[in-house]
C-alpha cells in the first residue's frame, strides 16, 4: 500500500472510531469526570504567573465560583463578558459559567473602550468579569448596557475595595454546587466574536457539544499513542485555540503549560524546560535556534502547523523527530479537515488534509453546484455541532447558510483522493483587470524565495485595472532590500506565477508586521490610514521607486 493510500485508509479508520465514541454531555460534566479520574494530578501551570491547578481543584473552584455567580443573579442563558489575560481565572470562569448554563463572551484584552462597548452591548452582556489591569477600559465604555449595573462588574486581582471581587466569589462559594437548571450538549456555551475580513465582529453561537467534539477529536488525533501529556499553550485564551487545547489536554489526562503571551526568543526554552510534547508551532520560531545537538534535548512528539512551506515542514520533522501536521478550521465550524499521521509525502504538500470526523465537505461554484475534482470553488461544510448562527445577524446568517450547509468564504480545491487545498479567501481576492488573484497564492510563492521570511499581499486601487497587487516583504534577519532587490523578487515570481499575478508594487517591512495576539498578520492595520499605497514601493510597471 502506498503512503498516500495509508493516509486515506488511516483517516477512514480514525473517523469511524472517533464518531463512534461518546463525548461528555457538557463542559461541567467533562470537568467533573476528569477530576474523579485524575484527582490531584496537575492539570495546568501558568508558569509566568506562579499559578497551578490540579484536576480536583479546577473542579472544586469552578463549583465555588458558579454558586456565588448564581447568588449574584447569573442564570442559565445569562451572557457574561470576560476580559481576562492568560491566568487560571479564565478557564475557571468558563467552566463555572458552563456549569450554570450561562454563556461566556470572551473579550480581547487589547480592545479600546469603544471596542469593548461594542461587544458588551452587541452581546447583551448582563455581567462583566475583568482583570484589574483592564478594569478602567471597561469603566470608560462610551455606552453601557442598561442591565450592566456596577454590582455586575466583577474584578479579578483588585481586592474588595474596587467592587465585587472575583477571588472573594471563589472563596465564599459552595463546593457542592448543583445547577438550578439542567445543562445539555445542545445548550449555548460561548458567544465567540470573530471579525472575519470585513465589518464589525460577529458573535458565533457555540454549544457545549461544539467544544466537546473539537477537544476529543483533537485528543484522538494528537495523543492516541499516549505519548502526548505536556502541552504548551501560548495564544490568548479569548481566542478559540487555547480553549480547545486546554480541553484536549484534559481529555489526554495531561498538563497544560500556559504562557502569558507568545515570545519567540523564549519559545525553545519553554519547550525544553517543561518537556513539551505538543504545541502549535509558529513557523518563524523554526529560525530562532540553529540546527544542532540542542534539537535532541526537546521532547516534542506532535506539532500543529498552519500554512508552512514544504521545506520547513520537512525540517521540523527531521530536526525534532516529530509528527507535524496541517489542518483547517474556523471559529464557526471547529475542525473541518485534518492531515492524518500516516499521510506520507502528502504531509509536505500544501494541503490541509481530509474531511475531519463529524464533517461533510463539498466545494461549490457561485450557484451552489459542486465543482469537479481539482477545480476551485468555495468550501461548504455540514455536520454535527456547527455554530447555531451569528448572534442578531439575520443578514449574515442568510448569506452564510444554505440549508444545513455553512459557506466558509474560503476557496478550495480537492484532489481525486479527497485531500483539500486552500487557495485563498473569497474576500481576500484581488480583482485585477477581470482576473481573480488569491493573495494566499502570491504570498506562498513569495515565501518560496529563501531570503523572504514572510509576505503580505494587498490590493492597490487602480483606475485602469480596478486593482493592482502589492507585496509587503519581511526579509530574513540581517538582510536588506539591497541584498534582495525588487528585481530578484520579481524574477523569482516569474518562475512561480502567471504574469498577471506578479506584484506590481514591492515594499519592505522594517522590524515586524502588525500582528494579532495569535501572530496572524493584520493586513487592515498594515494599510490603515495610508493615503497612497504606491508611495515607498517599487513599481514594476514603471521600473522605479515611488
Amino acid at each position: 500500500m502506498s503512503a498516500l493510500d495509508r493516509g486515506v485508509a488511516e483517516m477512514n479508520e480514525l473517523r469511524a472510531r472517533t464518531e463512534a465514541t461518546d463525548v461528555p454531555e457538557s463542559l461541567g460534566e467533562f470537568v467533573r469526570s476528569r477530576a474523579e479520574t485524575h484527582g490531584d494530578k496537575l492539570v495546568a501551570k501558568w508558569f509566568e504567573e506562579g499559578e497551578e491547578l490540579t484536576y480536583r481543584s479546577l473542579h472544586e473552584k469552578a463549583n465555588r465560583l458558579a454558586s456565588s455567580l448564581v447568588r449574584k443573579g447569573v442564570r442559565k442563558g445569562t451572557h457574561v463578558a470576560v476580559m481576562l489575560p492568560n491566568v487560571a481565572a479564565f478557564p475557571l470562569t468558563w467552566i463555572a459559567l458552563g456549569r450554570i448554563g450561562a454563556v461566556l463572551v470572551p473579550v480581547n484584552t487589547a480592545y479600546t473602550p469603544e471596542e469593548v462597548s461594542f461587544v458588551v452591548n452587541d452581546s447583551d452582556a448582563q455581567f462583566v468579569i475583568v482583570d484589574a489591569e483592564y478594569a478602567d477600559t471597561v469603566r470608560q465604555m462610551p455606552r453601557r448596557p442598561q442591565m450592566l449595573a456596577d454590582a455586575n462588574i466583577i474584578v479579578r486581582g483588585a481586592g474588595d475595595d474596587h467592587g465585587p471581587s472575583w477571588e472573594r466569589l471563589v472563596e465564599e462559594g459552595d463546593v457542592a454546587f448543583q445547577p438550578p437548571s439542567a445543562v445539555t450538549r445542545t445548550d449555548l456555551l460561548n458567544l465567540q466574536y470573530t471579525s472575519g475580513t470585513t465589518g464589525f465582529p460577529k458573535g458565533c453561537m457555540l454549544t457545549h457539544d461544539y467544544w466537546m467534539l473539537i477537544a476529543h477529536c483533537a485528543a484522538f488525533f494528537r495523543g492516541r499513542d499516549g505519548e502526548v501529556k505536556n502541552v504548551l499553550i501560548w495564544a490568548p485564551f479569548f481566542y478559540m485555540d487555547p480553549m480547545w487545547q486546554f480541553l484536549m489536554t484534559m481529555a489526554l489526562g495531561g498538563t497544560a503549560h500556559v504562557a502569558r503571551r507568545m515570545s519567540l526568543t523564549r519559545f525553545y526554552d519553554w519547550l525544553k524546560r517543561y518537556e513539551i510534547h505538543y504545541c502549535i508551532f509558529p513557523e518563524p520560531a523554526l529560525k530562532q535556534q540553529a540546527r544542532g545537538d540542542a534539537d535532541k534535548e526537546l521532547s516534542l512528539k506532535y506539532v500543529s502547523i498552519y500554512g508552512w512551506r514544504a521545506d520547513a515542514r520537512r525540517e521540523v520533522e527531521e530536526r525534532f523527530g516529530v509528527t507535524a501536521r496541517e489542518g483547517y478550521g474556523m471559529t464557526e465550524i471547529g475542525s473541518a479537515t485534518i492531515m492524518p499521521p500516516s499521510a506520507g509525502h502528502m504531509a509536505y504538500e500544501r494541503t490541509c488534509g481530509l474531511a475531519a470526523p463529524f464533517r461533510e465537505l463539498k466545494i461549490c461554484d457561485e450557484a451552489g453546484n459542486e465543482v469537479p475534482v481539482n477545480e476551485v470553488g468555495e468550501l461548504w461544510v455540514a455536520g454535527r455541532a456547527l455554530l447555531w448562527g451569528y448572534y442578531k445577524r439575520p443578514e449574515a446568517n442568510a448569506e452564510s447558510f444554505r440549508g444545513r450547509w455553512f459557506r466558509t468564504g474560503d476557496l478550495f480545491r480537492r484532489d481525486e483522493n479527497g485531500y483539500h487545498f486552500i487557495v485563498g479567501r473569497i474576500k481576500d481576492m484581488i480583482k485585477r483587470g477581470g482576473e481573480n488573484i488569491a493573495a494566499n497564492e502570491v504570498e506562498a510563492a513569495l515565501r518560496d524565495l529563501p531570503e523572504i521570511e514572510e509576505a503580505a499581499v494587498v490590493p492597490v486601487p487602480d483606475p485602469l485595472r480596478k486593482e493592482e497587487v502589492k507585496a509587503y516583504l519581511k526579509l530574513k534577519e540581517g538582510l536588506s532590500s539591497k541584498d534582495v532587490p525588487p528585481e530578484k523578487v520579481l524574477a523569482h515570481c516569474e518562475t512561480r506565477l502567471a504574469r498577471f499575478k506578479i506584484p506590481r508594487y514591492i515594499a519592505y517591512i522594517e522590524g515586524d508586521f502588525p500582528r494579532t495576539p495569535s501572530r496572524k498578520i493584520q493586513k487592515k492595520q498594515l494599510i490603515a490610514d495610508v493615503e497612497d499605497l504606491r508611495l515607498g514601493a517599487f513599481d514594476r510597471q514603471d521600473n522605479c521607486w515611488r
